[in-house]
């Protein structure tokens, strides 16, 4: 025999569905809005009434936004990576989350160590690690705290997952036990040198490569400027995430995404490589 406690529980059918709230908020992304405030109220409730015939208060959505993460993940893992071709570029770049000048009066992310630096300086923040090939497509990505090493062993044990081939990184990933590592699961890290390091040869394929390691570096471009990864008007630490995965998914349905042409063929006579 149970004993009610005497609360009330409402049972109501929920008025949007997980899959509404999920292309709501990765719709945003695509768009020319700043403010989701202003995306939400005049553009999805007024012009896509047909589409949202159910549309939730703005107060309560954004409650509801924590509650898609589980199934936006299952779906950018599933749906939305690409495959490894053997050629893969790896980067990190930095999330702040306020101006250093406010970083004492930022209550959302008050009790986490987010410090870290980057080559523009300190922020506060966290890194997020993406994985590409040269399509341009995302094979993987892990966000961390933003004083995270690069050649974290944790952070290299969930990228490299079925990774193979050669992968591409600049200087700040030299680690001979990281190179060693990698080469036993089928993985050739390939980097430039440090002024300091003896010159090593490496082919010519592998130094045009490196030279198209920007490739990646277009991708964070397009996440902080394109799909606005990057804001400080985060609420909640929940939201947060949220927004990160909502910009990757975003950037996985672009139309054109940068890519190079990994195919080279030597003119006999000449002795040039050009690229087709």
């Amino acid at each position: 025999m149970k004993v009610s406690s005497g609360k009330q529980h409402r049972n109501r059918e929920r008025r949007m569905s997980d899959s509404e709230i999920i292309t709501i908020i990765a719709c945003f992304h695509f768009n020319s809005f700043r403010n989701f405030k202003h995306y939400y109220l005049f553009y999805v409730c007024e012009h896509l009434s047909k589409e949202f015939p159910n549309p939730l208060s703005y107060n309560r959505f954004v409650e509801l936004k924590k509650r898609v993460f589980l199934p936006m993940m299952f779906c950018i893992k599933l749906t939305c990576m690409g495959e490894c071709t053997g050629i893969s570029f790896i980067e990190s770049t930095c999330i702040p989350v306020c101006h250093n000048k406010r970083i004492s009066n930022n209550k959302v992310f008050k009790d986490k160590d987010t410090r870290g630096k980057s080559t523009m300086g300190w922020y506060f923040g966290f890194k997020l690690h993406l994985l590409c090939n040269e399509k341009g497509e995302l094979l993987n990505f892990v966000l961390t705290k933003a004083n995270f090493d690069d050649r974290n062993e944790m952070v290299f044990s969930n990228m490299s997952q079925n990774l193979f081939g050669k992968l591409y990184a600049d200087k700040g990933y030299i680690k001979q036990e990281l190179f060693e590592n990698l080469l036993q699961d089928g993985i050739h890290l390939v980097t430039g040198i440090r002024s300091n390091m003896k010159n090593k040869l490496m082919p010519l394929y592998d130094k045009i490569m490196l030279r198209k390691h920007s490739i990646i570096e277009t991708i964070n471009d397009e996440l902080k400027n394109v799909a606005q990864i990057v804001h400080s008007r985060h609420r909640s630490f929940d939201n947060f995430i949220v927004n990160v995965l909502a910009a990757i998914t975003a950037y996985c349905f672009f139309d054109k995404k940068s890519a190079i042409n990994a195919e080279f063929e030597i003119e006999p006579f000449t002795g040039q490589m050009t690229l087709f």
